[in-house]
């Protein structure tokens, strides 16, 4: 099952987890949104600054630590997605309460191990 999915804290250096995230994602056939703090792009995905509504979203992927997250609070919970994957660095109890709150599942996980392992 084919599921869309945010990413937030998108690069577009190859080197970074997010654009990894992003390229992997794409070949396992995800439709793929991408937020970072400057435009570019990863693999085949243009990387936005604006918060775009994004209809059906299944996904939110984080590549911010905590405090970097506060800003995006509002936008993340009224996307309504099924599920935020706090990925290695970007833990953080106060955004996964509010998920938890508003009915959206909060994973502490490593999106490219879920995708490598067929859990994603």
């Amino acid at each position: 099952m084919k599921k869309k999915t945010l990413v937030l804290g998108a690069s577009d250096n190859p080197s970074r987890y997010s654009y990894l995230a992003i390229k992997n994602l794409r070949e396992h056939g995800h439709e793929v949104v991408a937020i970072g703090n400057k435009t570019g792009q990863a693999a085949d995905v243009s990387i936005l600054k604006d918060h775009p509504k994004i209809a059906h979203l299944d996904t939110v992927t984080l590549y911010l630590n905590a405090n970097n997250q506060k800003q995006y609070y509002n936008y993340i919970l009224s996307l309504q997605p099924k599920r935020i994957i706090f990925n290695p660095g970007a833990e953080n109890n106060e955004l996964a309460t509010l998920a938890e709150k508003a009915g959206i599942k909060a994973q502490n996980a490593c999106t490219l191990v879920l995708l490598a392992t067929g859990q994603y």
